[in-house]
Parts: C-alpha cells; structure tokens; sequence
C-alpha cells in the first residue's frame, strides 16, 4: 500500500534552500520516492491550515518511507535543512 510524505514548508534562507531542493530529490529517488506535489499554488479551501509551501512525496510503502527517513543520506540533510527553513512533515498511508 502506498505512502505519502507531506511536508509543510516555510523557507527562511531562500538560496540556501534551493541547494537543499537540488540535493534532496535524487536521495529520494534513490529510495523510490516520487513527488507527486511540489510547492505549487495552494488554495485553503476550509479552516485556519495556511500553509506556504507543501510537498508531497509517495512511496511504494510505509515501510519504504520510513526507510528513507531514517537513512544516512537523509539525516545528512538535517543542518540545511534546519538552517533553510521550517517543515512540518506527516507520513500518512495511502488507500
């Protein structure tokens, strides 16, 4: 069953950010993630959620999304990304 990463983006350092983009979606890939969603225009439709920046990322399997969130590659994008912005992130599974 598919799996979905969702992350809610504040970016803070603009440039820095970029790089931290660039990097991350061949690691991703890597693991069989696909961005299905990515910082396009967002439209609120109902409550007080006011998101900025969303990306959504499937992967074949919970399993397989918890196996790139706790991979080497990805914590070695921690500082820049702690450094590029603010993310809220959920991992939901898929219908």
């Amino acid at each position: 069953m598919s799996a979905y990463l969702i992350t809610d983006v504040e970016v803070t350092d603009e440039s820095l950010y970029a790089q931290f983009r660039e990097q991350m979606t061949p690691a991703i890939e890597s693991y069989g993630g696909k961005f299905v969603a990515r910082g396009g225009a967002i439209e609120v439709i109902d409550g007080s959620w006011a998101p900025t920046r969303l990306a959504i990322v499937e992967f074949d399997s919970m399993e397989q999304a918890r196996s790139w969130l706790a991979s080497a590659e990805n914590k070695a994008f921690d500082d820049i990304r702690t450094r590029s912005s603010n993310i809220n992130m959920v991992l939901v599974e898929g219908v």
